[in-house]
């Protein structure tokens, strides 16, 4: 509906004219016509305002009521000298100090009092690169106790459970410490370091573990697995360009599944009875064997030297009759007396028989003579004792016949 100063209808709803502008009953208007609202004592009151902000209200100043040019260059002093000063920053002694220069790097700062561009031209970014940071793989903890134990820990079976070298499985939990080495690496070069940290530590560990049986990754081997987890963590952060430290990897546990744990410590429990029994075998074996060996050598060097004495003795035997033999071609009635003499001596040795010889040829033996003390008295004298007869024990001349008692 069009508008109409005088008559009804429009926004004045019919009542009176004056339209949207016309004043309210009982106003201050003159006359009956609308008046438009004054831009200028609009003005003038937002400049009043404006002068009551300022120092002494304004009451010097320039074209229509504003502060002079000197008042607003030291406002605008004021405010650039504050910008600047808060570009001082303030670097703690764990951390390092990343200047950025409209979002590039500039330098890295040691601890103490710096100074950089204010924003919004430059920042300051403060990693701390003393800290050590934790990784858990294979299972979550809401807390570590002083002595290091897990608190309140949730297994993560798909972090967990790896394949060993013998196609077992096995249950592996591992914590992976690491520091920042290089803040601007650090903070440019990889998204999300402490998720680029796991994923390698984990793929390191199944890696190893993939290639070593579950009995060496569940005892001896461990100490291996994280001395070269480390190695292999450590070149696949500097191949990334991560800027971090691995300090240390701890095998938290290395454990069969829950599941089969019982039939593997049993297992385990049979191998370790069978590997005794081996070295108990193997104890045995090598304390008889070299004795016999020795025992073996022994008789053989005993049949040895019996052999080599019975040969010398047969030589020296046959050697010794050669010559008796060459002796007696030479002087045949001599030797033969002497061959029969010492042999008489032999045979007669160790007999108790007493030969007397008479030189009348007479027979007469005292009845009462002991003649079986007589080789045992002369013994210790070694003197011949004289019997009743004046005879001695003597054996017989071959060409003569003596008497025996």
């Amino acid at each position: 509906m069009p508008w109409n100063p005088n008559g009804g209808g429009g926004w004045n709803g019919g009542q009176g004219g004056g339209g949207p502008w016309a004043p309210r009953p009982g106003g201050g208007g003159g006359g009956g016509g609308s008046q438009p609202p004054d831009l200028e004592e609009l003005i003038r009151k937002s400049q009043e305002r404006v002068r009551q902000l300022f120092p002494g209200g304004g009451g010097g100043g320039g074209r229509g009521g504003l502060p002079s040019t000197p008042v607003i260059a030291t406002i605008a002093g004021l405010a650039v000298g504050a910008w600047l000063l808060s570009g001082f920053y303030f670097v703690q002694p764990e951390e390092k100090g990343v200047e950025l220069v409209f979002g590039h790097l500039n330098a890295v700062t040691d601890s103490g009092l710096n100074y950089n561009w204010p924003w919004p031209i430059g920042s300051v970014l403060k990693p701390q690169v003393t800290r050590v940071n934790r990784v858990e793989v294979g299972f979550r903890s809401s807390g570590v106790s002083q002595a290091g134990s897990r608190v309140n820990a949730r297994e993560v079976p798909e972090e967990a459970l790896m394949l060993t070298g013998d196609e077992n499985i096995v249950d592996i939990n591992f914590v992976v410490f690491w520091r920042i080495s290089d803040p601007a690496l650090y903070l440019f070069n990889i998204r999300d370091p402490a998720d680029t940290v796991k994923a390698a530590s984990e793929s390191a560990i199944r890696e190893l573990v993939g290639q070593t049986p579950i009995a060496e990754v569940t005892t001896e081997g461990r100490r291996q697995i994280e001395q070269r987890g480390r190695e292999i963590i450590q070149a696949l952060m500097n191949e990334y360009g991560a800027g971090v430290v691995i300090d240390e990897v701890q095998l938290q546990k290395a454990d069969p599944p829950q599941e089969v744990i019982d039939a593997f410590r049993d297992v385990q429990r049979a191998m370790a009875d069978r590997e005794r029994a081996q070295n108990e075998a193997e104890a045995f074996a090598n304390d008889i064997i070299p004795r016999a060996r020795g025992e073996a050598e022994r008789i053989l060097q005993e049949g040895q030297a019996y052999q080599q004495e019975q040969v010398a003795r047969a030589q020296g035997e046959a050697q010794r009759f050669l010559s008796v033999l060459a002796e007696y071609r030479s002087f045949q009635d001599v030797t033969r007396q002497r061959i029969y003499l010492e042999t008489m001596e032999s045979v007669l040795n160790g007999t108790q028989k007493t030969l007397i010889d008479q030189p009348d040829g007479s027979q007469g033996v005292v009845p009462y003579l002991p003649l079986t003390e007589l080789p045992r008295s002369a013994a210790p004298s070694g003197r011949t004792p004289a019997s009743g007869a004046g005879s001695s024990t003597i054996l017989p001349d071959p060409s003569t016949t003596g008497g025996t008692q």
